[in-house]
């Protein structure tokens, strides 16, 4: 798994809602976590099958339902790179400022 592959799945409005929805913690069945989603339970399970494919999410099946739950390593993956960009930046920046002031 790739922060890219991680940030292409999160890359979406539906599919980042459906994360956001998944980041108390806790496990939905698919029926809860397509509500209000503005499009139909097939469009919602295709969501998040891109999801899945991507680590985000795990399924469940528990007798006619299947429950979402939200993998937060891979998250950590993502986070992990946004955090080496930003101390990138930083360096950079305290560069140019210590080239400033000289």
């Amino acid at each position: 798994m790739t922060a890219a592959q991680i940030f292409k799945a999160l890359g979406d409005p539906v599919r980042l809602e459906i994360v956001k929805r998944l980041a108390d913690g806790s496990a939905y069945t698919m029926n809860n976590l397509s509500k209000d989603l503005g499009i139909s339970r097939q469009g919602a399970r295709k969501q998040i099958q891109v999801l899945v494919s991507a680590n985000v999410v795990f399924l469940k099946p528990i007798g006619r339902e299947t429950l979402v739950t939200l993998d937060m390593s891979s998250l950590e993956l993502a986070r992990a790179f946004i955090t080496s960009m930003e101390n990138q930046w930083d360096q950079r920046l305290n560069a140019l400022k210590n080239f400033v002031e000289k």
